[in-house]
């Protein structure tokens, strides 16, 4: 039998206009330490995108979107952030930012299968 895992993370929202603090959920971070375990998927609707959001392009919100993925996975072409050992990446991706793209306060739980858990949490945060 697996151990549990401790782990944390935290939903991605867009904030079509920040004044207004309103957001919806567009992808979920985890991470554990002790797993050595960094996971980030997004997902936007087109059409909910363009009800909520028609200041900013589409194709650059998910340019960002795929460099904050790559950053998460360590990509060195992505600059000294996704350099970092785990723990700081996730802790840089879910800073506060004042942003169209923010993430939520962190959460932490415990699961013996962090794949799982990550897919759970996504079709219930994001999907």
């Amino acid at each position: 039998m697996q151990e549990d895992k401790l782990y944390h993370y935290a939903v991605i929202r867009m904030v079509p206009k920040v004044e207004r603090e309103e957001f919806f959920n567009i992808g979920l971070i985890l991470f554990s330490k002790e797993a050595k375990y960094i996971r980030l998927a997004t997902h936007v609707c087109p059409e909910k995108y363009r009800l909520m959001q028609a200041e900013t392009d589409y194709e650059d919100v998910m340019n960002n979107l795929e460099t904050l993925k790559q950053i998460a996975e360590g990509n060195k072409d992505c600059g000294p952030i996704a350099l970092l050992d785990i723990p700081e990446r996730f802790r840089w991706l879910t800073a506060t930012r004042s942003s169209i793209i923010q993430t939520s306060p962190v959460h932490a739980g415990k699961t013996a299968d962090l794949d799982k858990t990550f897919d759970r949490l996504f079709q219930e945060l994001v999907i």
